[in-house]
């Protein structure tokens, strides 16, 4: 029952808006499941009424780096920018992380770059475990103990940032804001899948692999990596930017009371 008062609770509300697309997709299949036990009609009120309104970032926390506090935090880590390939969310099994080792493990960058598996998360202790029997578990390092104000120099710095998240019945990304967080630190290419609301979070500026598929990983890696020459890094560091800056808190600001105005 409580699934059936959420929704009466939710449109009372003089705005209602989502995360992203994705997100109020899945607000009103789960209105319709509502409509269709209890003969309600939340579902078509959910659709007409539900705006979209992206998460708000500090997009100054992430454009504004001192380089050489970021190579600080990086030397303190044993690390130097473009050494290594970074994963930094939580350490679950819908963020594909078993994928990325293996994808990691199969790919020619694994002999020239470090692994950082960045993250805590329940389950933590079974990737470490999965990671020590990779034919790569010399070059994975886990890091746990990453806090905000080291978390975008480590972005900054890495050749290629991967997050292979794929659906699953407990989780799947509604958003993707580690994504756009990295986009806008300006590391290396974004490697990810189109789950979710994820496609909606990177726009064009990513390299997509399909979910569970440790040789597509594999591939991408090397080509962001390996196969890119200084100035196409640049230029994709350059457009990844720009788009995450749709994102940043101020746009988001002005567009929600934009929509908010016009509907009163």
């Amino acid at each position: 029952m409580r699934r059936r008062t959420c929704c009466p609770a939710y449109l009372s509300q003089d705005h209602c808006v989502a995360v992203s697309d994705y997100t109020k997709d899945v607000i009103v299949e789960a209105a319709t499941a509502i409509d269709e036990r209890h003969g309600t009609r939340f579902a078509p009120q959910c659709a007409a009424r539900i705006a979209v309104s992206y998460p708000a970032i500090d997009t100054g926390a992430y454009t504004s780096l001192d380089p050489s506090v970021t190579d600080a935090h990086l030397a303190a880590r044993g690390l130097s920018r473009g050494s290594y390939v970074l994963f930094l969310s939580r350490l679950g099994l819908a963020k594909g992380v078993e994928d990325l080792i293996d994808g990691f493990a199969a790919s020619m960058t694994r002999h020239s770059r470090t692994l950082v598996i960045a993250g805590r998360g329940p389950d933590a202790a079974a990737l470490r475990e999965y990671a020590a029997s990779s034919a790569a578990a010399e070059s994975i390092v886990f890091l746990d103990d990453v806090g905000d104000e080291e978390k975008p120099h480590l972005m900054a710095g890495c050749a290629a940032y991967a997050l292979p998240s794929k659906p699953r019945p407990e989780f799947t990304e509604t958003f993707g804001i580690a994504l756009v967080e990295e986009m806008l630190a300006g590391g290396g290419p974004v490697i990810t899948c189109a789950t979710g609301g994820i496609p909606e979070a990177v726009g064009d500026t990513a390299l997509m692999v399909p979910v569970e598929d440790p040789g597509a990983i594999a591939a991408a890696l090397d080509h962001a990596v390996l196969g890119m020459t200084d100035g196409e890094r640049a230029a994709h560091r350059e457009r990844a930017r720009e788009h995450g800056l749709h994102f940043d808190r101020e746009r988001v600001f002005d567009r929600l009371m934009a929509g908010v105005t016009a509907a009163v």
